[in-house]
């Protein structure tokens, strides 16, 4: 589930194959519209395919020449990140709580 608070887009729920389609879709237009953070704190269960989206999402932001990035990465993710060699990819902004 996707939940906008002004430039910033909260991310909650699970982030799997199952539903993961359907995220991108809702991610990729509130991220047209202004998102430039994407906050992961409220993420529960996830798998690869989450890394596949949030590289995807980085990609719609670069192709409109927009910045973006993620905060409060659920560890699951940046140890899957690194384990494909792209956890520098993935630009981090300091947690906000």
């Amino acid at each position: 589930m996707i939940r906008r608070e002004g430039e910033r887009m909260v991310v909650s729920g699970s982030l799997t194959l199952a539903n993961v389609a359907a995220t991108l879709r809702e991610g990729s237009a509130a991220i047209g519209a202004g998102v430039r953070t994407v906050d992961l704190g409220e993420v529960g269960e996830l798998d690869s395919s989450a890394l596949a989206l949030l590289l995807a999402w980085l990609r719609e932001a670069k192709r409109r020449n927009l910045g973006l990035e993620f905060a409060n990465l659920p560890q699951g993710l940046t140890t899957i990140a690194r384990l494909y060699g792209v956890a520098e990819l993935l630009p981090a902004s300091p947690a906000h709580h």
